[in-house]
């Protein structure tokens, strides 16, 4: 059983258990089900690199990333430092994330927030709604193309945008790219955990222009930003990177200004 597999059949486990204790009618009362949502898709169809900075207190390849967790002192710094989105970790087993940290960060910033889970069943995009996320990831390596398809169209149904990851080129042909609107690539094998940064433009090779193309995973300077943006990645999805830094928002800083300082 590789790492994916674990979390897959662990998030099968936790979702059935919060089923049985908090039905979706209950999902639905809750105050953020009802709020306004933000586009992570226009967010990140501004010019220049966007970069959408991730909450995350740990990680099945390097266990705890951070001991002084503090979700919502973290996505301040992120909106102060510029980010484009927050990406907040919910999976508890494995990142040792909750949906509590999504509400609190969704009480303290104004930009778009992402719900990062292995979601694997509607019931999860209904949590990620009345928690306050405005978008979800659906991974292509856990779903089969119908999958897929059905919770893209359950998100649309709760005004949710969707970023569908990949990382095998041949995961591209479960997607529907007519109702697909973001695409991440991750750099990062889920079965190996090995990084390579490029592989994000050999999958985009094979995308549609008018996708918008998310680069995640493995990315630590301005310099490999801007050589992505240069060959149209449009966003970045970074986490430990920052989250080893001693204040996650200055790093943020630091590292849009290399980006935008590479293209002298």
């Amino acid at each position: 059983m590789t790492i994916l597999d674990r979390i897959v059949a662990d998030t099968q486990e936790v979702v059935a258990t919060r089923k049985a204790a908090v039905p979706p009618g209950h999902l639905e009362d809750m105050t953020g089900f009802s709020r306004d949502r933000h586009s992570l898709e226009d967010a990140l169809r501004k010019n220049g690199p966007s970069i959408i900075a991730e909450v995350k207190k740990a990680s099945p390849s390097g266990g705890a990333i951070r001991n002084n967790f503090r979700p919502v002192e973290i996505a301040r710094q992120y909106e102060a430092g510029g980010a484009g989105a927050v990406s907040v970790l919910t999976e508890p087993h494995h990142f040792q994330g909750s949906l509590d940290d999504l509400a609190g960060v969704r009480q303290s910033v104004s930009i778009p927030l992402l719900r990062k889970d292995f979601i694997i069943d509607t019931y999860q995009l209904v949590e990620a709604r009345a928690y306050g996320a405005d978008a979800v990831l659906l991974i292509a390596a856990v779903l089969q193309k119908a999958h897929l398809r059905d919770l893209l169209q359950a998100a649309r149904e709760l005004d949710l945008d969707a970023l569908v990851e990949v990382y095998e080129p041949r995961e591209l042909d479960r997607i529907d790219f007519d109702e697909t609107r973001i695409v991440g690539a991750n750099n990062r094998d889920l079965r190996t955990f090995e990084v390579d940064i490029e592989h994000s433009i050999r999958v985009f090779s094979e995308v549609p222009k008018n996708v918008v193309r998310v680069s995640e995973s493995g990315l630590t300077s301005g310099a490999e930003l801007r050589f992505l943006h240069e060959r149209g990645i449009d966003a970045f999805l970074i986490g430990e990177t920052f989250m080893r830094s001693e204040r996650p928002g200055d790093a943020l800083a630091r590292l849009r200004s290399e980006a935008e300082g590479a293209k002298a």
